[in-house]
């Protein structure tokens, strides 16, 4: 597919893309969260050519490469380019972008914090990651979000502005976060326009 979009980004078909690396992304699959609940996994995605498209600017305070960053448990066919991040990460931007508008400070994504492929050895079935529509936050301007105040403290400010958004609840159960502030904005799959799905 030889489409782009206003962030002139080529945008591609998961079912086109070789064998190795279909294999690994799953684009389109039905699977089902460890909550029970089914999703079909994201078969749009933007294509990260180099380095230096990482570096686009989705919104104004956040680049693709910030949704990206992973580290040795990502597929090795993965963490070279051309890289893939699911079409959905410009709606995760922009939550956050409305967040950090709010806060007035900068928002620092956690390695392996933002987008990471279903095959990614941190990947739980069904994580919202998986969509590129999660989010773990470890630092918001000079506080690091590693204490069950400063995490609540900037939970209630994202929970106001983005009402819209899953926060998980501090704690140190499975399900709960305790050294970073998790956003979620749904298991989003975005179609771009001017293509056909089938």
């Amino acid at each position: 597919m030889a489409l782009t979009d206003q962030l002139d980004l080529p945008l591609v078909d998961g079912l086109t893309l070789p064998p190795p690396v279909r294999a690994l992304l799953s684009p389109g699959l039905m699977i089902r969260s460890r909550d029970g609940e089914s999703h079909r996994l994201p078969r749009f995605f933007y294509q990260i050519d180099s380095p230096s498209a990482a570096g686009l600017r989705l919104t104004p305070h956040f680049a693709v490469s910030e949704f990206m960053e992973v580290d040795l448990h990502e597929a090795l066919p993965l963490r070279d380019f051309p890289r893939y991040v699911p079409c959905g990460v410009t709606a995760l931007a922009s939550a956050l972008q409305v967040l950090r508008n709010e806060i007035g400070a900068p928002i620092r994504i956690a390695a392996n914090g933002g987008y990471r492929s279903p095959s990614h050895a941190g990947s739980s079935r069904g994580s919202p990651h998986s969509w590129a529509t999660a989010a773990n936050i470890y630092r918001i301007g000079p506080d690091w979000l590693d204490s069950a105040d400063r995490i609540e403290r900037y939970a209630a400010i994202a929970r106001r502005v983005l009402p819209f958004a899953w926060i998980r609840p501090f704690g140190h159960d499975v399900g709960f976060a305790d050294d970073h502030l998790h956003i979620e904005v749904g298991y989003l799959t975005a179609v771009p326009r001017g293509v056909a799905e089938e």
